[in-house]
């Protein structure tokens, strides 16, 4: 079981069913101390404990909801702003998050894949629900791709003001994207720019020199 319901940074309690379709994962963190997030100095004194209850993936096609201990520790550390602070779990969820990251992670992909909508309509149906809205949040959170450097780029004009003030257009012409607007249409602009990208080895451009 501790297998199946692996929590970075945590210590499994117990699991339960809460309902037909629900279950109820208990944990708290797994070490004797944390660091305090201001000073980063360690303390093991516990000053409180609370509970969070962020959702998290499915298994056997049932809801997870996480309950979690966590405690919140003294810093004792002389010239340190705080007083106290709450244990983190930076691997699993965020800091007020309602959702732990893998779970996030998953319900985003399944967003970009089929958009918010339909997205929410099947995670309703995967136990994973949430609503369009957050869905869209979510994609929005995401990093950008990391796009690899461009070998065949396109050439063109591009009117700032059509019939008086002209820009350069490049375009990524294997991955179909804009890669750079340059401020005006000499070649000299567009030399320049092709200096710092060696990598390059095929150019499509489209009328002047």
């Amino acid at each position: 079981m501790t297998l199946l319901c692996h929590l970075p940074g945590c210590r499994l309690l117990r699991v339960v069913r809460d309902g037909r379709d629900a279950l109820v994962v208990a944990a708290e963190g797994e070490r004797a101390q944390a660091r305090c997030p201001t000073c980063r100095t360690p303390s093991s004194a516990v000053h409180s404990r609370y509970q969070r209850r962020p959702a998290d993936l499915p298994a056997s096609g049932k809801i997870v909801r996480l309950h979690l201990t966590v405690r919140r520790f003294y810093c004792h550390a002389a010239g340190c702003s705080r007083r106290t602070f709450a244990e983190r779990f930076p691997h699993l969820l965020g800091r007020h998050a309602h959702r732990t990251r893998r779970l996030a992670q998953a319900q985003a992909r399944t967003g970009i894949a089929l958009g918010g909508q339909p997205a929410a309509r099947l995670l309703a149906q995967l136990a994973m629900p949430t609503s369009a809205t957050t869905l869209l949040r979510a994609i929005r959170a995401l990093p950008l791709p990391s796009a690899g450097r461009p070998l065949i780029v396109g050439v063109d004009d591009w009117a700032l003001r059509k019939g008086r003030t002209y820009a350069t257009v490049v375009v990524d012409l294997e991955r179909h994207r804009p890669l750079d607007l340059l401020p005006d249409r000499s070649a000299a602009t567009l030399a320049t720019w092709l200096r710092h990208e060696p990598q390059i080895h095929l150019v499509a451009r489209d009328r002047s020199t």
